[in-house]
């Protein structure tokens, strides 16, 4: 997520491979950099791993706080004392972006309670955060919120029982971490987004900042699965915040400056200057060369799903139910695309939704005349069930 394997080429860390991955040649003139959740799981693997020892000298970095008996199990499967290094390296998050990161965790609830897994995985990742940013906060959340006041404790505990680690040097201003409950807001989550990152995001999926690009019609195989990443895209760094209308303009631009620079590169090799010149700016034209397909494809890939969900009315009518307050046009524009075959049942879902929580106490709601429209249209029951 923060380092391309180019990168990590360039340290000389040739080969990568799992822990977990069967039949792995043993290679005694390596060494091994093992970086690793503290997992009960992960901890197994690597015991199995210093018990036959296919490197020379191992380097263990785990991502979080790892237990005594943890290390101690791991002192006594060392028997041929291959190991050379230990240590705390506190990157037990994702970093989507410099100022986002992410658990990749789906469904932290059960009800209006926590997954027990879920709670302590998120514990878990906000302190490692902090740990890595050398933050002590003051922890402030929501009151309304017990989700919210769970997890506040369960961190507090954290920091309490690792006072050590968290002895930081004091701040003027003591930092501050703020947790509040995403369901306090049930609209922004059901509202079509319009900025490239979100409406990758939305539309298409992006999963460690790669997307799945294999379903797109007529796809050729190198663009079959794409990265998207602000710290080696600079035109993905410069639009991704950007609104959709903004993004074909620019991808525009990109594509007369990829023209002006093609036939240069293109031009005859008549001298050994001329080769040296081409050899010297063909690493920059291949790079940008990728850039244009990439941004190309993956925008043309938005637009067709735009077109064909039609979305710009379904968000048209979106922005009206959050924003006005008009209920009978609201009701005659949330039936008619529910009548709408290209709008799918997910968009149809939404809509009703947020219907019912802009007109709920109406004294004309509709609601369940627009449930029972779902329910004819033929739209999933997992989502007829929440709208409900």
């Amino acid at each position: 997520m923060v380092y391309t394997q180019s990168e990590i080429l360039q340290k000389e860390v040739y080969l990568f491979e799992r822990l977990d991955s069967p039949n792995r040649e043993a290679m005694k003139h390596l060494k091994a950099i093992c970086f690793l959740r503290p997992t009960k799981e992960n901890v197994e693997f690597l015991i199995q791993e210093l018990r036959r020892p296919k490197y020379s000298i191992y380097f263990i970095y785990f991502s979080n706080v790892i237990s005594k008996s943890d290390v101690k199990a791991l002192a006594e499967a060392d028997e041929q004392e291959v190991v050379a290094e230990v240590q705390e390296f506190y990157g037990d998050y994702i970093a989507v972006n410099p100022h986002v990161f992410s658990l990749n965790l789906l469904g932290c609830c059960q009800g209006r309670s926590w997954d027990p897994a879920q709670l302590s995985r998120t514990t878990q990742g906000l302190t490692a955060l902090l740990l890595s940013l050398k933050k002590c906060p003051m922890i402030r959340y929501q009151l309304s919120s017990e989700p919210a006041k769970r997890l506040a404790e369960c961190v507090k505990q954290v920091i309490t029982k690792e006072y050590e680690l968290f002895d930081f040097r004091r701040t003027e201003v003591p930092p501050l971490l703020l947790i509040l409950d995403r369901s306090d807001d049930a609209i922004t989550p059901l509202l079509n987004q319009w900025t490239y990152q979100a409406m990758v995001h939305e539309l298409l999926g992006i999963n460690n900042n790669r997307i799945d690009l294999s379903r797109v019609p007529g796809i050729s195989k190198d663009l079959r699965e794409v990265v998207l990443s602000a710290e080696n895209d600079e035109f993905y760094a410069n639009n991704m915040y950007l609104n959709f209308a903004e993004i074909g303009s620019n991808i525009k631009n990109l594509m007369e400056d990829f023209q002006r620079r093609k036939p240069k590169e293109q031009q005859k090799l008549e001298s050994i200057a001329d080769m040296k010149a081409f050899v010297e700016n063909y690493p920059q034209f291949k790079k940008m060369s990728g850039t244009v397909a990439k941004h190309v494809t993956v925008v043309g890939e938005l637009s067709r799903l735009v077109g064909e969900r039609n979305l710009l009315e379904v968000s048209e009518v979106e922005q009206e139910l959050a924003c006005q307050n008009d209920h009978s046009s609201a009701l005659q524009n949330v039936r008619r695309l529910l009548q709408n075959p290209k709008v799918t049942e997910l968009d149809a879902a939404r809509l009703v939704m947020l219907y019912a929580l802009h007109y709920e106490r109406h004294s004309s709601n509709s609601l369940p005349g627009l449930l029972a429209e779902l329910r004819t249209r033929g739209v999933a029951e997992k989502y007829r069930k929440v709208t409900a």
